[in-house]
């Protein structure tokens, strides 16, 4: 399913997404396609976000695209996606 289908069935709330395809640009991975599974209270977004398995994200409908910034820093541990 592509971002912009996810915001119109899940408009202005946070879901949970399982990342199905993506492309990288510079220091991004522009997401492409998704499998929603489930929305997210506001009030358990933050809880939701650090507790993610690998392969799936927690975003906001209400940004027109799902982006992921690249960070590439070596004091970070950072999981791929």
């Amino acid at each position: 399913m592509k971002w912009q289908e996810v915001r119109e069935l899940f408009p202005n709330q946070f879901v949970l997404v399982s990342i199905l395809d993506y492309h990288e640009e510079d220091e991004k991975k522009i997401i492409d396609e998704v499998a929603p599974i489930r929305s997210i209270p506001d009030e358990n977004a933050n809880k939701e976000f650090f507790k993610v398995e690998p392969g799936n994200i927690v975003y906001h409908t209400s940004n027109e695209n799902c982006i992921v910034h690249i960070r590439k820093d070596p004091l970070m541990r950072v999981r791929r996606i």
